[in-house]
């Protein structure tokens, strides 16, 4: 669930101090501008040097739009080890860069596992009285670590995970495999949300490919249920991948953030 293609960033990284049990500074790129912030959060083992994310930055620079881009703990250029992380960390990383850079009525444009945190970081702002201006979904993979993996593990990787802690995946995106920890499973079940109806309060469009091995787009419909009927849209991409990330998913996924925005 991870988007390996990168462009080289033109912004100078700021760090974010984040003040948890695990104390860890984040790096984060801001692009100054007007309107509503657009926020990129990445997928899983992904980071903001990504193809969509660098697309939409590109945007944001030729239309004077504020822009904010950040790799979670144990991603990219940001400290920490991946395999030590959780849902928990890398929402509470969400949260803090975007309390800090992006408070009023953010636009997130969650990617993959960036789409389970958009909706997390919605439901937390809520509670706080704090409102998201809007939600661009892609592949959005909310509840992963229990619907995508757990329940889809055969009973030896369950096993396996039990009794060692972790499970290393292979994946097509990097030449290393993907440790799978099952505190992350764990974690993930103190985040679940598609058991219940989802309030983000606010316009969600969903961009999902139907050719995706990762995040099947029956995921997506049972996600398009759970939200509201009014202003919840659902584009479907018959020959889309994971990724989305050829020139006619960039163009489209750019329309649906200014459309947003």
């Amino acid at each position: 669930m991870s988007d390996p293609e990168t462009s080289p960033g033109d912004l100078p990284i700021v760090t974010l101090d984040v003040a948890s049990s695990s104390p860890r500074r984040l790096a984060v790129r801001v692009r100054e501008g007007e309107g509503p912030p657009v926020v990129w959060l990445g997928g899983f083992r992904s980071d903001m040097r990504a193809t969509k994310a660098a697309a939409l930055d590109a945007w944001a620079a030729e239309n004077g739009r504020r822009m904010v881009r950040f790799d979670y703990s144990g991603h990219g250029e940001s400290e920490g080890r991946f395999e030590d992380g959780t849902i928990s960390d890398w929402l509470a990383d969400a949260c803090a860069v975007i309390d800090r850079y992006a408070n009023e009525r953010p636009i997130l444009v969650g990617s993959s596992m960036g789409g389970w945190i958009a909706c997390l970081v919605a439901r937390e702002r809520a509670r706080r009285g704090a409102e998201i201006g809007g939600m661009v979904l892609i592949a959005p993979a909310l509840d992963f670590t229990e619907a995508l993996m757990w329940d889809a593990f055969p009973a030896q990787v369950r096993q396996t995970l039990e009794r060692d802690g972790v499970w290393y995946r292979s994946t097509p995106y990097a030449p290393e495999p993907d440790p799978i920890r099952i505190a992350l499973i764990e974690d993930g079940r103190r985040h679940l949300l598609l058991d219940a109806p989802l309030e983000p309060g606010c316009p969600v469009h969903i961009l999902q490919g139907m050719a995706d091995p990762d995040v099947p787009h029956p995921h997506a419909l049972r996600i398009l249920e759970r939200l509201p009927a009014h202003g919840s849209r659902l584009t479907l991409i018959k020959d889309g991948d994971h990724r989305l990330s050829r020139p006619e998913d960039i163009d489209l996924l750019v329309r649906t953030v200014a459309a947003m925005a």
